[in-house]
């Protein structure tokens, strides 16, 4: 059964209860935990008494591969996903959401396809490659990514399908969808506007539907389908001037997913 889960990156830059709050209040099915800076998300206790607190289990971990997360759990990319992989054991989460390596990591890159089936293998837990998007600096391409921001051609067994990046990539939602297959394994519930070439564009993580992605299509074919992953909503309110703001376009987001799902299932 297809689940409908909220990432505490909604609620950014509020703190982790809040995520947990907003998700159990809007009736969220749980939570996906991005690791950050807050000793709270890197430790298994404190979020496992959320989720009991707020009736909400965490579905799914994201590891801390942002720039901004460069020092958690020490600097070896492996080691931040080996340890992302045993905390979402810990909490009985079934997902960990990894970005391909950026470049200049090239030891961990070069076996990165390896590190990522050892660990799903020795926690059981699924590690999903998200698809990122080519960057651009100074208007010229920049390979930021290896072996690549395209998981569509890696030789890994789950991939997170995020709306936002496959706009900024000039990529179909849909068919990326299709292409992957059973390899489609979790999705990030957002949506963009345009691709990097327009200089007006950014990774905006829109509520779907506002965005050009066939967001409403995926979540109609794998509800069709009987899949039963996790559609994780990540979108960006930081310009949300109240907390009902918020709220409002959190909940908006959650009922699309729910009546693009239900009308397929139906």
């Amino acid at each position: 059964m297809m689940r409908i889960g909220m990432g505490t990156t909604c609620v950014y830059p509020l703190g982790l209860e809040e995520a947990f709050r907003t998700a159990a209040e809007l009736g969220f099915d749980g939570v996906e935990v991005m690791v950050t800076r807050d000793e709270a998300t890197q430790s298994a206790p404190p979020l496992a008494a959320l989720a009991e607190r707020y009736g909400i289990p965490v579905l799914s971990v994201h590891a801390p591969v942002l720039l901004l997360t460069h020092f958690v759990w020490g600097r070896d990319p492996r080691i931040k996903l080996e340890r992302s992989a045993a905390l979402a054991a810990e909490l009985g989460a079934d997902t960990v959401v990894v970005h391909p390596p950026f470049r200049w990591q090239s030891e961990y890159a070069e076996d990165f396809l390896r590190i990522v089936r050892r660990t799903a293998a020795a926690t059981g837990v699924t590690v999903a490659v998200e698809n990122m998007f080519p960057w651009k600096v100074a208007g010229r391409g920049m390979a930021a990514y290896s072996p690549g921001w395209n998981p569509l051609p890696m030789d890994c067994d789950a991939v997170t399908l995020d709306f936002s990046h496959a706009a900024l990539s000039g990529v179909d939602g849909l068919r990326m969808a299709e292409e992957l297959g059973d390899r489609l394994r979790h999705v990030h519930l957002c949506d963009g506007s345009g691709a990097l070439d327009d200089a007006r564009v950014f990774d905006e993580h829109l509520v779907p539907g506002r965005g050009t992605q066939p967001v409403a299509e995926v979540l109609r074919l794998l509800a069709g389908s009987g899949w039963s992953g996790s559609v994780v909503a990540e979108v960006n309110t930081r310009k949300a001037r109240s907390g009902a703001e918020r709220r409002d376009l959190l909940r908006e987001t959650l009922a699309f997913a729910r009546d693009h799902s239900s009308a397929a299932a139906g």
